[in-house]
């Protein structure tokens, strides 16, 4: 049976990983990348140090696992998502550093949008909300602000994407411009009812449609990679998917009502609604889930912008610690935080609350406050956030939570899945197998490839490694949740160095 390499390529690291057919890692490989800040707000990639440590990870994962690359059955590729890309077609050069997801820099032409009432017609098109965090003002930034750039996207001399897109074209030598419908969905050019480009968004935006990549399924024959990336070897590539995407197929979570939480650089939640998108009214936004066969998939999802980078803001800012691994043993030196409240908002707040101007906040603090209460602070703010995002979930699918498949780095942390499963009241279920990203990229390519047939059968070896019960009461719980909206209201509004009213 052949083997499925996945590309992950993430935030703050390009990883690869090797799965066998029973979904269980061979071997990996990973880079650190490196986060580039030229200002404050702004975050960027250098897109060569994205393709060059992602092939180098794919390399070093075959390796590690002993797999000749014959031995492959298909490339799945995963990434972070609405960071954005522009580079030349002739060369495949880039033209700037990519903007990521993170940045913050066109807050105020979404301003200016919401400001002219444009906010209901995106949302209705899209799914999404008016906010720098997707791809289509980072374009649009990137053709007003670089030489010539948007002259050269009309004469069609340029070419956009996400990291998928950009992974795919190095892959195959530019014979295959194309993005999954997860990641178009995450552009505000799609039509999500579609599953196409729409007109009106791109006008709106001001997107030359020469730019865009073709739109394609989730889960099908992509193309090949070059001989050359894989000792003579063209690899077809049969899976993609947005992280966050990719991680709710790794999850099996495949039927209406199911949903996972992945605890990385940021947060994000997402239910699966099936074939019926619906729409938010509770700050969250509607998006493609991974797209199998011809019909369509969605989910709800909520985002969360600094979670784990709250753990990495205690070792690098305040040097509390001197490895993120250390952050469960120090927050529980105490048996609470002590009244601190930490509201980690360093580059606003996502869902549901939508404020790109929030900052962050640190209260209830006294002269026995500890570094143990503000990392323990910081741990509970991670489940306070994901928290909101699932009372906002259960709004609006109407349907309440039965259970929470968590996954990423942060899942490992013990005391964080107990505090989370206090604050939902539901079981949390973190799986043997806690590389679900890379994973769900793994059974989109193995559904190309054959190595399975339908999704019900992924479903089937998906395993629980561990459930944490919920042990705090009701009423205490919702007197948490009411004190960390509080510390909210005090972060949101923090501009210019005014502090908020009140």
């Amino acid at each position: 049976m052949p083997c499925l390499l996945a590309l992950d390529q993430g935030t703050t690291s390009s990883r690869a990983i090797v799965f066998n057919e029973e979904g269980s890692p061979l071997g990996e490989a990973r880079r650190e990348l490196r986060q580039i800040y030229p200002q404050p707000g702004w975050v960027e990639h250098d897109p060569l140090e994205i393709w060059e440590g992602q092939l180098a990870c794919a390399r070093g994962a075959l390796a590690d696992a002993g797999i000749h690359p014959a031995d492959v059955g298909a490339i799945g590729i995963t990434n972070q998502r609405e960071t954005t890309l522009l580079w030349e077609r002739a060369t495949g050069r880039p033209l700037a550093n990519a903007i990521v997801w993170q940045d913050r820099r066109t807050a105020d032409l979404c301003d200016r949008l919401r400001a002219g009432g444009r906010e209901a017609e995106v949302h209705a098109r899209t799914g999404l909300v008016l906010d720098p965090y997707f791809s289509a003002t980072k374009l649009a930034w990137l053709l007003d602000h670089l030489p010539g750039a948007r002259a050269r996207a009309q004469r069609g001399e340029l070419a956009f994407g996400t990291v998928d897109t950009w992974l795919i074209w190095q892959l195959t030598g530019g014979r295959q411009h194309l993005t999954d419908v997860t990641n178009a969905s995450r552009t505000l050019l799609l039509d999500l009812a579609r599953g196409d480009w729409d007109e009106d968004m791109l006008e709106l935006f001001r997107i030359p449609r020469a730019l865009l990549p073709r739109v394609v399924p989730s889960s099908g024959w992509l193309g090949h990679t070059l001989p050359e990336h894989f000792d003579g070897v063209a690899l077809p590539i049969g899976g993609v998917a947005g992280d966050q995407q990719a991680a709710l197929f790794g999850q099996a979570c495949h039927a209406p009502g199911q949903a996972k939480n992945t605890y990385g650089t940021g947060c994000f939640l997402l239910m699966h609604t099936g074939a019926t998108r619906r729409q938010s009214a509770h700050g969250l936004v509607a998006t493609a889930a991974a797209q199998t066969g011809s019909q369509p998939a969605y989910a709800l999802e909520g985002g969360v912008f600094v979670a784990g980078a709250a753990v990495q803001w205690l070792r690098d800012g305040l040097g509390l610690i001197r490895h993120s691994g250390e952050v469960e043993a120090l927050a529980a030196q105490v048996p609470d935080s002590g009244g601190v409240v930490f509201v980690p908002a360093f580059t606003g707040l996502g869902a549901p609350h939508w404020d790109a101007r929030a900052r962050g906040t640190l209260l209830g603090l006294t002269r026995g406050s500890s570094g143990a209460h503000i990392a323990r602070a910081a741990l509970e703010a991670i489940a306070f956030q994901s928290a909101e995002l699932a009372a906002a979930v259960a709004a609006d699918s109407g349907t309440a939570l039965e259970a929470l498949r968590v996954d990423g780095g942060a899942s490992a942390n013990d005391l964080l899945m107990q505090f989370q499963a206090d604050l939902l009241g539901v079981p949390v279920q973190r799986p043997r197998v806690q590389e679900t990203t890379a994973l769900g990229a793994a059974y989109l390519a193995g559904l190309a490839a054959g190595v399975w047939h339908h999704p019900a059968e992924i479903a089937a070896i998906w395993q629980i490694d561990r459930e944490f019960l919920p042990r705090m009461s009701r009423d205490e719980a919702r007197a948490r949740m009411a004190r960390w909206s509080e510390a909210v209201a005090r972060s949101r509004g923090w501009d210019a160095g005014a502090p908020p009213a009140g």
